[in-house]
């Protein structure tokens, strides 16, 4: 292989291994919203890991660009549909709860200290 198609290969190649990670990812966080207990994702992370490593030995680039496609569109088709949510991040109940005041307004943090002259 020359040069430029060495580089290509390395930059597909590293381009496949992070939509492979953020694929397993997204897939694995999602799990923890199909399990209700613990012991339940467990297993279902252990299936997920399995189904990812028995295509780890695949080599051929145009191959992996269809099983990581097929893999996305099976993971957009059985996502949940009301995943959990933290409650401080954006969409959860809690966000902007106590939104930053409006410019011009001016809080002191003496905490009721009073000054002794």
């Amino acid at each position: 292989m020359s040069g430029a198609s060495t580089a290509a290969y390395l930059a597909r190649r590293a381009a496949q291994k992070e939509r492979v990670r953020i694929l397993y990812r997204r897939a694995l966080k999602d799990t923890l919203n199909w399990a209700v207990h613990r012991h339940l994702f467990y297993q279902d992370a252990s299936d997920l890991r399995e189904k990812f490593e028995a295509n780890k030995h695949v080599e051929d680039l145009d191959t992996i660009d269809k099983m990581i496609d097929a893999g996305e569109a099976t993971y957009n088709k059985w996502r949940h549909p009301d995943p959990y949510i933290v409650p401080w991040a954006p969409g959860g109940s809690k966000f902007t709860r106590n939104p930053v005041p409006p410019s011009g307004i001016e809080i002191l943090y003496d905490y009721g200290q009073e000054e002794n002259d």
